[in-house]
């Protein structure tokens, strides 16, 4: 499933595929934002997005063979949550996705 494909299932519910689309932007636009200042941000059940730290190392070119420095960097980071894990796991009943009215070619 890709962002089309959620916005398509989201606007089944919602009525609307603009409101829809602007739902899912501005959700996803959000933890973006938040998580690039380091703020973590917790959906209940669902998981965890947050900042992680990777320190400076050395590394080596599998071509070559010779070493490079990689500079330290912050990357996002998921957790999953347990209600998340359960539902991946078939431990757990979720709703099947609603189908979109009008389907593109």
């Amino acid at each position: 499933m890709n962002k089309r494909d959620l916005i398509d299932a989201i606007s089944g519910r919602l009525g609307s595929k603009t409101a829809a689309t602007d739902a899912v932007n501005a959700m996803l636009d959000t933890i973006q934002s938040a998580v690039a200042m380091g703020d973590k941000v917790a959906i209940t059940g669902f998981g965890v997005f947050e900042k992680s730290e990777r320190p400076a190392r050395t590394a080596r070119n599998p071509a070559t063979g010779a070493s490079i420095k990689v500079p330290a960097s912050s990357v996002p980071k998921f957790r999953a949550g347990a209600d998340f894990k359960a539902a991946v796991n078939g431990d757990k009943k979720v709703a099947a996705p609603a189908k979109a009215t009008a389907k593109k070619k």
